[in-house]
């Protein structure tokens, strides 16, 4: 259930049975299908709704909701600039563009949350491990799409930018989970009982996750859309 591209199907390349055996698959799970189809339709228009705010929208830092204001800067003004302000009722992002940058500014925006997720997830990472007795051999921060992190058996761990947007405990959540899996393979009792001795409230913000999976992986729509019918 992709959140830009609706129901995919993946065939492996040497099954037989073609567009039939897809149509026959999607035909005994339509019901689950609709249902979550029909919840992607209301969680867009709750976004549409929420986005309006602002000159160019809304976007959420660390869970909590930011109006958005980009600005050009003066002649004077070398390097671009994002800073996070208290509005009078509600944070604020404001996105300063220098006129020699040629980045759009959805892109200077997204190397700022890049950054600070960068540096939120090291130092979640350092944290975290002497607890749960582990070693990471690295940490990659990228835009996984179809899941929040990974951990593989070389000790490599990889998460999703996107959680910077997230609360600093739904963040937590996934990098407690993938250093938990340098301990222990797979989804068993054993490595459940360890996520939880660490965040004894894992599953709610696994949960937070799945429901706000769509606005996270679209945030930055507002500002593509408006950078589109300026150009």
């Amino acid at each position: 259930m992709d959140p830009m591209r609706g129901v995919l199907v993946t065939l492996p390349s040497r099954r037989s049975g073609g567009i039939g055996l897809v149509e026959g698959f999607l035909s005994e799970r339509e019901v689950w299908l609709r249902r979550h189809l029909d919840s992607q339709a209301r969680e867009w228009a709750r976004l549409e709704a929420q986005r309006a705010d602002g000159p160019a929208g809304a976007i959420r830092y660390l869970g909590e909701l930011h109006r958005l204001h980009v600005a050009q800067a003066d002649l004077s003004v070398r390097r671009s600039s994002v800073l996070r302000v208290g509005g009078a009722d509600a944070d604020e992002i404001h996105v300063l563009i220098a006129p020699r940058d040629r980045r759009p500014p959805v892109q200077v925006l997204e190397d700022w949350l890049r950054q600070h997720a960068r540096t939120t997830i090291d130092a979640l990472v350092g944290r975290r491990a002497p607890a749960l007795q582990v070693t990471p051999s690295g940490v990659t921060v990228r835009d996984q799409r179809t899941r929040w992190g990974s951990a593989a058996r070389s000790g490599r761990l990889s998460f999703s930018w996107r959680l910077i947007l997230a609360p600093p405990e739904a963040l937590e959540t996934v990098a407690v989970h993938e250093l938990a899996h340098l301990r222990v393979f797979g989804h068993g009792a054993e490595f459940w009982a360890l996520v939880a001795g660490v965040r004894p409230d894992h599953r709610h913000w696994r949960q937070w996750l799945r429901e706000h999976a769509l606005e996270l992986h679209t945030a930055l729509e507002p500002l593509e859309a408006n950078a589109e019918a300026a150009g």
